[in-house]
This record gives C-alpha cells, sequence and structure tokens, in this order.
C-alpha cells in the first residue's frame, strides 16, 4: 500500500470466527484500522451516517440484510469503496447474483493471506 495512506476496511459478517480471521489477515497485511459489524443493514447505516472505507469485505449469507441487498444497495448510494464478497456458498448462480449486485471481486471463505494480498494490491492500484 502507498506509504503514508492509513487505509480503512469493513469486514461485515455475521460469524465471529470469520470476523475475527478476517480482521486479523487484514492486520497482519498493515490494514491498521479495521471495523467489524454482522449484518449487511449495519454496514448500510454506518455509510449513511457518513463512515467511509477503502475496503469492505461482505459475507453473503446473512441475517437481517444479506450481502448481495448490502452491495446492490451501497452502489445506489454511490459508494465506490472496493467491495469484495466472500461466501462459503458453492453454487456458481448465487455467486454470479453476488457479483452482480456491484462486486469488485468474490473469494471462497475463509479467506487465506494470498487472497488479502491479491485484494489489498487491488485496492492500491484503485486508489492510486
Amino acid at each position: 500500500m502507498e506509504e503514508g495512506k492509513r487505509v480503512c476496511a469493513l469486514v461485515v459478517d455475521d460469524d465471529r470466527l470469520s470476523q475475527r480471521v478476517h480482521a486479523a489477515l487484514l492486520r497482519k497485511y498493515g490494514i491498521l484500522e479495521t471495523v467489524v459489524v454482522e449484518n449487511g443493514k449495519e454496514a448500510v447505516d454506518l455509510f449513511k451516517s457518513g463512515k467511509t472505507f477503502d475496503l469492505v469485505i461482505m459475507d453473503l449469507e446473512m441475517p437481517v440484510m444479506d450481502g448481495a441487498k448490502a452491495t446492490r444497495e451501497l452502489r445506489e448510494m454511490g459508494v465506490t469503496s472496493m467491495i469484495v464478497g466472500v461466501t462459503a456458498c458453492e453454487v456458481e448462480a448465487e455467486k454470479a447474483e453476488f457479483m452482480a449486485a456491484g462486486l469488485d471481486a468474490c473469494w471462497d471463505k475463509p479467506l487465506s493471506g494470498s487472497a488479502i494480498i491479491a485484494m489489498l494490491d487491488e485496492l492500491a492500484k484503485k486508489l492510486l
């Protein structure tokens, strides 16, 4: 990442273990500002309140508001943050629908260090 630029990430996932793993991986690779919420509605509400994030890691299947609906709402609000979907779902049609909601990429859960590095490389290109 660019020297001096503080990148802020939002992890949106209802699974506590996934929340911890994704936040820890982000910290390991230099993203020190990470906010964690449990569903898509909380993510949308954060953006509505004026918060901004460079990277959003969005789970597909969550209660209250799923990742596809939240991503669609964020894009309709004009959010240009990099939104990366994560899912344990193996149904290609569901992944395609999730991507069509406005994701920049979609990865299988749980994320690996190499997936985080690839995301951060793409994010760096977007921020330059």
